[in-house]
Protein backbone atom coordinates (compact mmCIF):
# COMPACT_ATOMS: atom_id res chain seq x y z
CA UNK A 1 0.00 0.00 0.00
CA UNK A 2 1.29 3.35 -0.94
CA UNK A 3 2.29 6.14 1.82
CA UNK A 4 -0.83 8.71 0.31
CA UNK A 5 -3.54 5.38 0.71
CA UNK A 6 -2.42 4.10 3.73
CA UNK A 7 -2.73 8.12 5.04
CA UNK A 8 -6.54 8.12 3.56
CA UNK A 9 -7.29 4.65 5.26
CA UNK A 10 -5.97 6.09 8.66
CA UNK A 11 -8.08 9.04 8.42
CA UNK A 12 -10.98 7.17 6.87
CA UNK A 13 -11.21 5.00 9.69
CA UNK A 14 -11.28 8.23 11.98
CA UNK A 15 -13.79 10.06 10.25
CA UNK A 16 -15.53 6.82 10.68
CA UNK A 17 -15.33 5.63 13.99
CA UNK A 18 -15.95 9.85 15.01
CA UNK A 19 -18.91 9.98 13.51
CA UNK A 20 -17.65 12.29 10.39
CA UNK A 21 -14.83 14.10 12.67
CA UNK A 22 -11.45 13.74 12.36
CA UNK A 23 -8.31 14.79 13.83
CA UNK A 24 -4.71 15.08 13.37
CA UNK A 25 -3.70 17.74 10.57
CA UNK A 26 -7.46 18.27 9.70
CA UNK A 27 -9.05 18.17 13.32
CA UNK A 28 -12.15 20.85 13.46
CA UNK A 29 -12.10 21.32 9.42
CA UNK A 30 -15.40 20.21 7.35
CA UNK A 31 -14.60 16.69 5.91
CA UNK A 32 -16.78 14.54 3.73
CA UNK A 33 -15.51 11.19 2.38
CA UNK A 34 -16.32 10.72 -1.39
CA UNK A 35 -16.76 7.57 -3.06
CA UNK A 36 -16.19 7.31 -6.84
CA UNK A 37 -15.63 4.43 -9.51
CA UNK A 38 -12.44 4.49 -11.56
CA UNK A 39 -13.03 5.28 -14.81
CA UNK A 40 -10.96 2.72 -16.69
CA UNK A 41 -10.78 0.15 -14.30
CA UNK A 42 -14.72 0.32 -12.68
CA UNK A 43 -13.23 -0.28 -8.95
CA UNK A 44 -14.75 1.73 -6.03
CA UNK A 45 -12.39 4.38 -4.52
CA UNK A 46 -12.85 6.75 -1.01
CA UNK A 47 -10.83 9.63 -0.92
CA UNK A 48 -11.54 12.25 2.32
CA UNK A 49 -11.71 15.97 1.54
CA UNK A 50 -12.18 19.16 2.90
CA UNK A 51 -15.11 20.74 1.59
CA UNK A 52 -16.76 23.73 1.71
CA UNK A 53 -21.01 24.30 2.57
CA UNK A 54 -23.04 26.85 -0.35
CA UNK A 55 -23.77 29.58 1.38
CA UNK A 56 -27.13 29.44 -0.80
CA UNK A 57 -28.00 26.45 1.49
CA UNK A 58 -29.74 23.27 -0.16
CA UNK A 59 -27.02 21.02 0.76
CA UNK A 60 -24.70 21.77 -1.94
CA UNK A 61 -21.22 21.02 -1.21
CA UNK A 62 -18.15 22.15 -3.09
CA UNK A 63 -14.82 20.22 -2.73
CA UNK A 64 -11.16 21.09 -4.25
CA UNK A 65 -8.36 19.41 -6.73
CA UNK A 66 -6.07 21.06 -5.99
CA UNK A 67 -3.97 17.97 -5.59
CA UNK A 68 -1.77 20.08 -3.15
CA UNK A 69 -0.88 22.67 -5.63
CA UNK A 70 0.11 19.94 -8.48
CA UNK A 71 0.28 20.77 -12.18
CA UNK A 72 -2.81 17.83 -12.55
CA UNK A 73 -5.80 16.96 -11.13
CA UNK A 74 -6.04 13.98 -9.01
CA UNK A 75 -7.38 10.93 -10.28
CA UNK A 76 -11.14 11.38 -8.12
CA UNK A 77 -11.49 14.25 -10.43
CA UNK A 78 -11.48 12.50 -13.48
CA UNK A 79 -13.41 10.25 -12.08
CA UNK A 80 -15.96 12.13 -10.75
CA UNK A 81 -16.42 14.41 -13.78
CA UNK A 82 -16.54 11.31 -16.45
CA UNK A 83 -19.31 9.79 -14.35
CA UNK A 84 -21.14 13.18 -13.26
CA UNK A 85 -21.72 12.01 -9.76
CA UNK A 86 -20.25 9.75 -6.98
CA UNK A 87 -21.87 9.30 -3.29
CA UNK A 88 -20.43 11.30 0.17
CA UNK A 89 -20.37 10.05 3.54
CA UNK A 90 -21.08 13.13 5.37
CA UNK A 91 -20.93 13.11 9.52
CA UNK A 92 -23.08 10.05 9.80
CA UNK A 93 -24.92 9.90 6.41
CA UNK A 94 -24.05 8.88 3.02
CA UNK A 95 -25.76 10.75 -0.21
CA UNK A 96 -25.61 10.96 -4.06
CA UNK A 97 -24.31 13.66 -5.36
CA UNK A 98 -24.01 14.92 -8.83
CA UNK A 99 -20.99 16.79 -9.89
CA UNK A 100 -20.48 20.15 -11.52
CA UNK A 101 -17.33 21.82 -12.13
CA UNK A 102 -17.63 25.77 -11.45
CA UNK A 103 -15.80 28.24 -13.75
CA UNK A 104 -14.95 31.68 -13.92
CA UNK A 105 -15.92 34.61 -11.16
CA UNK A 106 -18.20 31.63 -9.22
CA UNK A 107 -15.09 28.93 -9.04
CA UNK A 108 -13.10 32.12 -8.26
CA UNK A 109 -15.32 33.51 -5.39
CA UNK A 110 -15.93 30.19 -3.77
CA UNK A 111 -12.39 29.13 -4.26
CA UNK A 112 -11.55 32.70 -2.68
CA UNK A 113 -13.74 32.01 0.59
CA UNK A 114 -12.19 28.52 1.13
CA UNK A 115 -8.29 29.78 0.89
CA UNK A 116 -9.74 32.73 3.06
CA UNK A 117 -11.10 30.18 5.72
CA UNK A 118 -7.59 27.56 5.40
CA UNK A 119 -4.86 29.24 3.87
CA UNK A 120 -2.95 25.87 2.24
CA UNK A 121 -5.50 26.09 -0.39
CA UNK A 122 -4.23 29.78 -1.18
CA UNK A 123 -0.48 27.94 -1.11
CA UNK A 124 -2.28 25.95 -3.50
CA UNK A 125 -3.28 28.05 -6.15
CA UNK A 126 0.43 30.09 -5.71
CA UNK A 127 1.73 26.79 -6.58
CA UNK A 128 -0.23 26.45 -10.04
CA UNK A 129 -0.19 29.88 -10.56
CA UNK A 130 1.76 29.52 -14.28
CA UNK A 131 -0.87 26.57 -15.40
CA UNK A 132 -3.42 27.22 -17.81
CA UNK A 133 -6.91 26.62 -16.76
CA UNK A 134 -7.40 23.76 -18.93
CA UNK A 135 -4.10 22.32 -17.28
CA UNK A 136 -4.60 23.31 -13.99
CA UNK A 137 -7.76 22.89 -11.44
CA UNK A 138 -7.56 24.06 -7.92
Amino acid sequence: MSEANNWNEKVIADFRANGGRVGGAFEGAPMVLVHHRGRRSGQEHVNPMMYLASEHGGGAIYVFASKAGAPSNPDWYWNLTAAGGGTVELGTGTFPVTVRELGGEERDRIYAEQARRYPGFAEYAQKTAGCGRSRCWS
